[in-house]
């Protein structure tokens, strides 16, 4: 098969990595890809906006099936147009993949199908938002959410009204998340612990991916500004794969979902990762996002030990033939190296050494922002790469993965060091 994966970072390279382990693979283009290469793998210039150069692009080299990786492809109906011109792909169609989106939309329809989540409120107006926070009605700390997508980052925690009326002045005024914070929604602050769960879905029916868990914070011991992700783990150490607690998370929050996108007239075909916190009352919905969560694939696919090219065909059929998938019981832990100033501003165009060094050391390094420059692989990103290991515990795993970081060099690299550590184990 010749295929197309869409998108950029360190998630589509662990897509490509597990794809690559089929046997019926012939080629991949990577649009627009990154500093990743392989025999069978070519980067492809295209950005994965550009969904109608995409779809000339998977015309003219006759590919048999396409991969959305990233979340703004699939809210530009990138799956609609590709499917409308005859051509098979993964992921959600333009409108249930609004679950992701538009979180004032994915609010309304948890209410709707009773999918358990936080008390919100939404507002377009700054005065509006303001007086909602000045009632009885709020308590502090509060949830601030630019409505769109803002690449893991438009998320503010405020302890209190000065902080909150400051974010709701950065989201609604300053813009500072674009056309992301047309809306902002407001919501209960949540107290417990979070967990990832990703599901893969054929409209009607869900299978389980292994658990896992991210580090959203910046900083070492959950501190500093909300990132796309510093680093990740699985299985998720607070919650048990196969345990009646998963499946009631299943039938509660990730089912209930699909049967509602069913109802509206919209079955969901692809990911659908529900970021979960485990309250007092039972689990909660944070968010949805609908494609394969990042960095929490990176720690999730070597996990998985079955055909991933073949999951995904089916699914994009409509057709999901596994009732479960096998999974190892091993351990696996990814530490993100980021750019100095990320989530903020940060340079590019730093000349990145040591990756072959850390790939001996029994790693896996997963690009995400990085490129090829006249035969240099150089970051270009906040997220620069994933140093991924797998061991039959999580200390293993840290081991691992941090002497294989030690050998990876660009000017201001920053990573967590705190990943993996003082992790304890339920059962």
């Amino acid at each position: 098969m010749k295929l197309l994966v869409i998108g950029s970072g360190g998630r589509e390279s662990a897509l490509i990595w597990k794809i690559l382990q089929s046997n019926n693979v012939e080629k991949i283009f990577f649009a627009p890809g990154n500093g990743f290469q392989n025999e069978k793998t070519q980067n492809v210039q295209i950005k994965a906006e550009e969904t109608e150069s995409l779809l000339k692009f998977a015309r003219d080299e006759k590919i048999d099936f396409s991969v959305v990786g990233s979340e703004i492809p699939l809210s530009l109906g990138i799956v609609d147009l590709f499917e409308k011109n005859g051509l098979k792909i993964y992921g959600p169609k333009k409108e249930p993949a609004k679950l992701e989106s538009s979180k004032s939309f994915t609010k309304r329809f948890c209410l709707k199908y009773s999918i358990p989540q936080a008390r919100f409120a939404t507002f377009e107006e700054y005065e509006k938002a303001i007086d909602y926070l000045k009632s009885k009605e709020v308590s502090f700390p509060i949830v601030l959410k630019a409505d769109g997508l803002a690449a893991g980052k438009g998320v503010l925690i405020s302890r209190d009204f000065k902080e909150a009326q400051e974010g709701v002045k950065r989201i609604l005024l300053q813009k500072e998340f674009g056309y992301s914070g047309e809306k902002v929604v407001i919501e209960e602050f949540l107290e417990g612990e979070e967990c990832s769960i990703m599901a893969v879905c054929d409209g009607e029916k869900s299978v389980l991916l292994p658990t896992a868990r991210d580090y959203k914070r910046s900083l070492d011991n959950d501190k500093g500004e909300n990132t796309g992700g510093m680093g990740g783990l699985s299985p998720s150490p607070i919650v048990k794969e196969g345990s009646d607690f998963v499946s009631s998370i299943k039938d509660k929050i990730v089912d209930r979902a699909l049967s509602g996108m069913q109802e509206e007239g919209h079955p969901f075909k692809g990911t659908l990762y529900a970021g979960l916190m485990l309250t007092e009352n039972g689990p909660k919905l944070l968010e949805f996002n609908v494609r394969f969560g990042d960095p929490e694939t990176q720690v999730i696919l070597p996990r998985l030990e079955e055909n991933l090219l073949e999951i995904l065909v089916q699914v994009s059929e409509g057709n999901l033939k596994f009732k479960n998938f096998k999974t190892s019981l091993n351990r696996c832990l990814t530490v993100v190296a980021t750019s100095k100033g990320y989530p903020a501003s940060y340079e590019k165009g730093m000349e990145i050494s040591g990756i072959k060094e850390a790939e001996e050391s029994k790693a896996i390094v997963f690009h995400a922002g990085t490129t090829l420059k006249e035969g240099k692989l150089i970051t270009n990103g906040g997220r620069v790469l994933n140093v991924t290991a797998v061991g039959e515990d999580f200390n293993k795993c840290r081991e691992k993965a941090y002497r294989a970081l030690s050998f990876i060099k660009f000017n201001g690299i920053t990573y967590r060091n705190d990943i993996g550590l003082k992790i304890v184990e339920r059962v």
